[in-house]
This record gives C-alpha cells, structure tokens and sequence, in this order.
C-alpha cells in the first residue's frame, strides 16, 4: 500500500504551510475529504476526524460568527491527535484560535489561494490516484492510434519485438515486460512501467535498449488507459481460432472487464501489422462500425432473398 503523508500535499500542490508543522509527517488513509460544516455548529458525533478537513468559505463565515468560547471549543475539536491536516481555501486569512490549536495538538494547517471546488477536485483526484488498486501483469502496453493496447503472452514468443516493430511505425510505447495497473475509476484501468525498466526494451539476442534514445521522445509513454488486450500464442494447428469476429472475448483485471483478441503465432504473419489493425478496428467498433456484424447482416440478407427465390 502506497503511503502518503501530508507534507506529500506540501510537494505537490500550491500550499502554504502556516501551522501544525509537527505533524507534516502525519499518513493520509483516504481519499475522502471532508467539510466541517455541522461540526461548527459543535456537533462532532460522527465527525471523520482521519480525513483532510478542508474549510471554504461558508465553513470559515459560520466559525467567525461564534462566540469567542465556541471557538476555542470548536477549534480543539477540529484538531484531534489522527487528523492529518486542515485547508482553508480562498486565500483566507485564518483565526488565531484556530492556528494556536492547530500547533497545540500538531494538525498541519495549509492555505490556498484556489476556489474551494478546485482545491477539493485537485486533492481528491490525486489521493484517489494513490490509493487505487493496484497489480502488475506480464506484458507489454503500446499506445496505438490512442488506444492502450496491452500484449499478453507467454515469455518467448515475441512480444517486445512486436513492440520495437509497433514503435518503428510510428506508435508509443508505455512499458515493457512488467506493466503496473492501478484502477483509478470502477471501469478504468491505468498501465505505467516500473521506473526502473522504463523506456526500456528487452530483445532477446540484442539486449536492452533505450527507444527515448533511440527514436526519440514522442515513442514513448509514462502511462496510458488500458482498453484492448491482444494475447499471443504459438499456433496450435488442433485450435479453432475466430475468422469472423463475432465472438467477443473479455479478460477481468481487478474489477474491469477489457475486451481481449487472441493472435496465433506463426512465421510469416505480420504481428506488427495485425495488432495495429486490430487497434483501429476497436476505435472503429466504439463509433458504431463493426465489420464481423454488417458481413453477418448481409450473409442473412442474401440467404433470406435466396430462400424466397427457392420457394417462389
């Protein structure tokens, strides 16, 4: 599990550290935010005090319009030992209660300048991203034509090359060999290379290569939405393999379903050129055009025309 500490927020976003700084190194354990409004108004029964508390404007009029007291109260409620931080979006200026108990108990407290939508929307979409599930698969992932393509198959028999000969033609490739896969929506699936292997490629009797190196930055990707997956395989002369292509194949990833087109390998086919076929032939089956339907339409149309002929 990926950790992320607030001081993490502190790096990536523009934010301002004004109070709390004991607790920089406090762990974020969800993507969730919250928005103190009922527990201004001093009910703190279910309050989520592992969540980023962020404070927008509405939060901060309510809290400015207590009691001197009730602030104070509200305040030390606010800033419990597990709470990982506090925003205050708008670029508001912040109540000295707030800040002496932020730095009483350690509860960072980060300003800044953005709306309060786009702060929460920032923030939300970046711990998300974190905390995504998270598996790694052996194969290769290329950007075709824009759809991610991910090669399955068993070591050997000639994915990398089929790669190399992809990124040759004017494609991108993500990763090679080992693609990391974090599901960041319940129907969307991110591949990205390991930092370690990427750019790099694997052929077997050449060595690794460097594809930036070699053919330069726009052959290469650091991640890409997983849409098809094209499985190779050794021909195997007793299988029946699917002409028509009316038979669709799915493989389960984590919880999404992707849709999947087994290849056989032989001497003599063009893997290169079949997987880039198949790349645009899905784009073309997502605008509402697919080949192996109309051929079977019209096979009908004339069986049918051929079967009045007969009986007139």
């Amino acid at each position: 599990m990926v950790k992320v500490r607030t001081k993490d927020l502190l790096e990536n976003f523009n934010l301002t550290l004004v109070a709390g700084e004991d607790g920089i190194h406090r762990e974020i354990t969800t993507s969730d935010i919250s928005r103190p409004g009922i527990e201004m108004t001093g009910y703190f029964k279910y309050y989520p005090k592992e969540r980023l508390q962020l404070i927008g404007k509405t939060e901060m009029a309510y809290f400015l319009d207590l009691t001197d007291d009730n602030k104070r109260s509200r305040a030390k409620q606010l800033c419990t030992d597990i709470t990982p931080g506090i925003v205050v979006s708008r670029g508001m200026d912040i109540p000295e209660v707030l800040l002496e108990a932020a730095n009483e108990s350690g509860v960072p407290i980060l300003h800044s300048p953005r709306k309060t939508t786009r702060v929460i929307s920032r923030l939300t979409n970046y711990l998300e991203a974190k905390f995504a599930p998270f598996t790694a698969i052996h194969g290769v992932l290329v950007d075709i034509y824009g759809v991610g393509v991910l090669i399955t198959g068993q070591s050997g028999v000639g994915k990398s090359e089929t790669a190399l000969e992809l990124v040759k033609r004017g494609h991108r490739l993500v990763a090679d060999d080992s693609v990391e896969i974090r599901q960041e929506d319940y129907d969307s699936l991110i591949g990205n290379p390991p930092p370690l292997i990427e750019h790099l490629l694997e052929i077997r009797g050449l060595g690794i290569i460097n594809v930036m190196t070699l053919f330069g930055a726009g052959s290469v990707r650091s991640f890409k939405k997983i849409s098809l997956i094209i499985n190779l395989e050794l021909w195997d002369q007793q299988k029946q393999y699917d002409r028509l292509g009316l038979d669709e194949e799915t493989m389960k990833i984590m919880d999404v379903h992707l849709p999947k087109a087994t290849i056989p390998v032989r001497p003599g086919r063009n893997l290169a050129v079949i997987i880039e076929v198949a790349a645009m032939n899905f784009r073309l089956k997502r605008m509402g055009v697919n080949a192996a339907e109309e051929f079977s339409d019209r096979l009908t149309t004339m069986i049918d025309q051929d079967k009045d002929e007969t009986d007139e």
